[in-house]
């Protein structure tokens, strides 16, 4: 299980996605400068401890309304090979020192555990605490999952959300190839998940404080 260090980052997860959000083509206030607060998430594991994975919701007021966004972000001790268009910062950890922090969506080790999780092998973790599964986090599936390791992943920025064409091995040769839609500008209610193999669903607070859930993820046969 990850360990949650109650400590700080410098510059902080706000302050890189400041910078970063207006960059994307999800993003909904193109000129604006993002007001961002944090507004909820949850964790996955790194089978091999090495990976910080954190699905990260930010609610932005810079707009004519208000926006919530997800970011799925990985914290690594050294920079990932190839991945430098997906680098959203680097920071100074509290306790772990440099932290290369990229874009989720890019990395394969979260890839690969969003796939356990779709699978029923991993378990949501809660976004603040250590060793504490987090049920409030659910999924779906229909069928059964045949695909194995990831084997290539090609990943596409739309107007609202992340595709990510998966290649999956199926022992030991090339398995199913898999649509990964990871949902970028969150709304309330279970849109997006239609004709899906599966979904995550997660909750997060709007600006008004109220209590939401939304879908984070789908996945598709391609």
């Amino acid at each position: 299980m990850a360990v949650i260090h109650h400590t700080t980052l410098t510059p902080s997860k706000l302050e890189l996605l400041t910078s970063w959000l207006p960059t994307r083509p999800w993003y909904q206030a193109p000129g604006r400068r993002p007001e961002l607060t944090k507004a909820g998430g949850f964790r996955l594991d790194d089978p091999e401890g090495e990976v910080g994975m954190e699905f990260m919701v930010v609610n932005d007021a810079s707009g004519d309304r208000p926006v919530s966004y997800h970011v799925p972000l990985t914290y690594r001790g050294a920079p990932l090979e190839g991945a430098e268009h997906a680098l959203i910062g680097t920071g100074e950890h509290g306790v772990l020192g440099r932290r290369w922090i990229y874009d989720g969506t890019h990395d394969p080790v979260l890839l690969a555990q969003l796939l356990a999780v779709f699978r029923g092998d991993a378990k949501p973790q809660h976004q603040n605490e250590s060793d504490t599964p987090d049920p409030t986090v659910t999924r779906s599936f229909t069928g059964t999952p045949a695909w194995g390791p990831i084997l290539s992943a090609t990943t596409d920025d739309g107007p609202h959300g992340t595709d990510v064409v998966v290649h999956t091995a199926a022992d030991g040769e090339p398995g199913e190839r898999l649509a990964v839609r990871v949902t970028r500008v969150l709304r309330p209610g279970a849109e997006d998940a239609a004709e899906a193999r599966g979904h995550i669903t997660a909750g997060w607070r709007l600006p008004d404080e109220a209590e939401v859930r939304g879908v984070f993820a789908v996945v598709r046969d391609v």
